[in-house]
């Protein structure tokens, strides 16, 4: 008889025999007893017997006999699928094809498939966030959904103690701190090191402490303990725990626990680099940010700041309130403009602010604080230059003296109670660039609500308007000061800056300062020390 399972209804060509075929061959007549079979289908099933019916295996026994299809099963350790050719006598050939290989191929390319999956999820969540906490949290929730009961992620030992996120089996995160030596786990001092992992069949799960295993969480069957590699130092370690009644952890599974802590050891170190980059930027920050002004010896003082960009806190613009010192009775308020913009500019600026106060002493001399400031640009390697102008400020009984000196500056506007804006007589020669300056200073008294207004070009020079590039200018800006007359000092600066801001719209601009020093109206209520902000009389 000859047959092929090509060719699976009557008439077919024939074309291989039942034993030639390279397969093992089961002729089954119409009533299921064995008609013929081959060497290879005896070998495969030896109970079968010619004229008997067919009972193993039972998944190729029961197949429909009247309308065959094809039938998959297994045959002791190895995968086959039967493939059914009716002849023209009503019997019915099955060819047997092993497809242990093929099955075992599928099922490692689905796990594989799985694991990828995983990873890939796993990346994306954990570089969604660059909160160190928030990082040890995902990680131990994604390493109790997809590979253990439950899991801990331990961070390198700080202040002797060691910081611990774990998931237990109820999916529940907690956070807590351990100051227990990590050698009381075994293979978890030298994950945290960064050394290899040991593997799990080394580790007694019997030995892990109190600690380490959740409470309900049971008796422990396996321990998986893998170090999380970072960026350049260890950013941990991840132990995962199975229960005493699941499967103890594979290699393959210890392999992917590995290739998953990579990823979150990376996510760590990452978090932790951006946490002490933030913690020092903003430490540089707080250095190089205008200061909160308040009343000093009796005088008010307000400042406001807008960088050119928004998404930036500093720039090329300052300014400082120095208060009285043992060397200098006076008040000495700076308000300065470096060239350019941004964190380059503003590094400049906390240079010169620097320098400026460390020549506190010699504040009575603007001139000479000038020069030496000059030199000291000079010699930099910047090649920047700057502008400033300085105010020395003493109350004299209800009125305020000044002494203002402009180094290449716009000169300060003084605002009287009647409304008249007045520019102070000083002026001189910007600093940073030639060898040898000048200027001049001019001296100011300030009768009770008026005010003296410092302020950069980032104001005057702003460009705006209805056409958007017009620039506020000197007599917008006097105007603007006019309407300020009789006001505090905070309230001055408010509306100064109001105007501008209404002027640019959403348009570019550099940066901005002002400075508003003014007399009180009042006498000031507690008549102690002068420095309690808005307690005046009417």
């Amino acid at each position: 008889m000859t047959s092929s399972p090509a060719r699976p209804r009557t008439g077919a060509v024939s074309t291989v025999s039942v034993a030639s075929a390279p397969c093992p061959v089961v002729v089954l007549d119409a009533d299921g007893l064995i008609a013929e079979l081959n060497d290879a289908a005896g070998a495969l099933l030896p109970a079968a017997r010619l004229g008997q019916p067919l009972s193993s295996p039972a998944w190729l026994a029961a197949a429909d006999r009247t309308r065959p299809v094809p039938v998959s099963g297994e045959v002791g350790d190895r995968s086959f699928s039967a493939q059914p050719s009716v002849l023209a006598d009503g019997r019915t050939v099955w060819w047997l094809l092993d497809e242990t290989a093929y099955r075992s191929t599928a099922a490692e390319l689905a796990a594989e498939r799985g694991r990828t999956r995983f990873l890939t999820e796993a990346s994306t969540a954990l570089l969604a966030s660059l909160n160190l906490e928030r990082c040890m949290e995902v990680t131990a929730r994604l390493a109790t959904e997809h590979l253990a009961d439950a899991a801990l992620v331990i961070s390198p030992a700080a202040a002797r103690t060691l910081p611990v996120v774990v998931c237990d089996h109820r999916r529940e995160l907690s956070r807590s701190t351990v100051s227990e030596a990590p050698d009381s786990v075994p293979g978890l001092a030298e994950a945290l090191r960064g050394f290899p992992p040991v593997p799990s069949r080394w580790i007694d799960p019997a030995t892990a402490p109190d600690w380490l295993v959740p409470a309900g969480f049971g008796e422990v069957g396996s321990l998986v303990i893998t170090p999380l590699p970072g960026l350049g130092v260890p950013a941990g370690a991840l132990v995962l725990l199975r229960r005493a009644q699941q499967d103890a952890f594979s290699e393959a599974e210890e392999s992917l626990a590995g290739l998953f802590a990579a990823r979150a050891g990376a996510a760590m170190s990452a978090a932790r680099l951006y946490a002490e980059q933030n913690s020092i930027s903003d430490t540089l920050m707080r250095e190089l940010l205008p200061p909160t002004l308040r009343q000093t010896e009796g005088v008010e003082f307000a400042g406001g700041y807008r960088a050119s960009r928004d998404t930036e806190r500093v720039g090329g613009d300052f300014y400082d309130v120095h208060p009285p010192g043992e060397d200098s009775p006076e008040t000495l308020v700076v308000l300065g403009d470096v060239a350019g913009k941004g964190l380059e500019a503003a590094v400049l600026t906390g240079k010169i602010r620097n320098t400026l106060h460390a020549l506190l002493p010699m504040a009575d001399d603007h001139a000479r604080m000038l020069r030496l400031v000059n030199n000291a640009m000079r010699t930099s390697h910047h090649t920047r230059f700057a502008t400033l102008v300085m105010a020395s400020v003493r109350r004299e009984e209800r009125e305020v003296a000044l002494r203002l000196t402009s180094a290449g500056h716009p000169a300060p506007l003084i605002i009287r109670r009647d409304g008249t804006v007045e520019e102070a007589d000083t002026g001189g020669t910007l600093i940073g660039v030639l060898p040898t300056i000048t200027s001049r200073t001019a001296r100011v008294r300030l009768a009770p609500g008026e005010t003296c207004l410092l302020f950069t070009d980032g104001v005057t020079e702003a460009r705006g308007g209805p056409l958007g590039d017009t620039m506020f200018g000197d007599q917008r800006l006097k105007r603007a000061a006019a309407e300020c007359a009789g006001m505090p000092a905070e309230a001055v600066v408010e509306r100064v800056q109001m105007v501008t801001s209404q002027w640019i719209g959403g348009g570019r601009h550099d940066d901005i300062a002002v400075l508003a020093i003014t007399a009180p109206r009042g006498a000031h209520l507690s008549a102690v020390d002068g420095a309690t902000r808005g307690r005046y009389t009417a």
